[in-house]
């Protein structure tokens, strides 16, 4: 019998390319049953009563405010019904059918817990985003997205274990959720999909990457990421996963090292360039990492 499979996307101002995504599921998955669940994450208007009229087979969640990407994402758990829960970027695209491929890996690996396609990029499709990570290393959390950038022409298409996931698409178990609990939302944006992955890792579970099956996502090649929120949410992230995750000194030693000498060389640069918003946000995250660990929100 199939395992059945939920797709969970979260919208937010983005009914259209939530549209593309929905049509490229519809269209071309046909190997597994499947339901798609969008939730519209504190959208300025009821794109989730706009999407039911568009798509009557889909389910839709409607939040008031936006959640984050993890808050958006766990919304959706309880109304999910399948074995298998697939949380995917509603900037995606599936254009192959190849979802039993990712099903497949996960009952012919029972200790993996989640499992994420190949991903590459939308605009130009030929060239990988994620084929794996590497582990983190040191006080730094140096790693690597294995293939980023790269020709896909067969030299990343070696399927097995990983480090880490790609928050873009992961298809997990749902008994591995009910025993590791639903993603970490303190982070509101960025590292929740990598503190969820260490959280997996010690109840037991490993992620595995299965080449055979590619997403295509819109992200940008070559968009320089500057912006105060994403700034903002990047320096407050890394602090927040290494109080999580790293131990004694090494974790001392990574957040001495983000805020004093990373956060630092990073606000004189955006001074330098002219960027006072981006270098005030880096003010303020290392702030609100102080605040929330004072008040154990971490």
């Amino acid at each position: 019998m199939k395992k059945r499979v939920s797709f969970i996307s979260v919208n937010y101002n983005g009914i259209a390319q939530t549209s593309d995504f929905i049509k490229s599921v519809q269209e071309n998955v046909h190997s597994c049953s499947y339901e798609i669940i969008i939730v519209d994450n504190g959208s300025r208007n009821d794109e989730a009563a706009a999407l039911k009229l568009l798509f009557p087979c889909i389910k839709t969640i409607r939040s008031a405010e936006n959640l984050g990407f993890a808050g958006g994402n766990n919304l959706a758990l309880e109304y999910a019904v399948g074995d298998y829960l697939f949380f995917i970027n509603n900037d995606t695209e599936i254009l192959e059918d190849h979802i039993d491929l990712l099903c497949k890996a996960l009952e012919e690996h029972p200790d993996a817990g989640m499992v994420c396609p190949k991903i590459c990029f939308f605009s130009d499709k030929s060239i990988i985003q994620y084929a794996g990570y590497t582990p983190m290393k040191g006080f730094r959390m140096k790693n690597e997205m294995l293939g980023y950038g790269k020709k896909d022409d067969g030299s990343f298409d070696r399927a097995g274990f990983t480090a880490f996931p790609h928050g873009a698409a992961m298809l997990i178990r749902r008994e591995a959720i009910t025993q590791v609990g639903p993603m970490p939302e303190m982070y509101f944006l960025y590292y929740e999909e990598l503190d969820w992955a260490m959280m997996f890792s010690r109840k037991g579970w490993k992620i595995y990457f299965e080449p055979s099956c590619t997403i295509y996502h819109k992200d940008s090649l070559t968009t320089r990421r500057h912006g105060p929120v994403f700034t903002y949410y990047m320096t407050r992230s890394r602090l927040i996963f290494a109080q999580r995750n790293l131990k004694g000194f090494q974790r001392v030693l990574s957040i001495l090292f983000t805020r004093y000498v990373a956060s630092f060389k990073h606000l004189i640069v955006n001074l330098m360039q002219g960027r006072l918003d981006s270098a005030s946000a880096i003010l303020r995250a290392n702030r609100d990492f102080i605040r929330m660990k004072m008040e154990d929100k971490i």
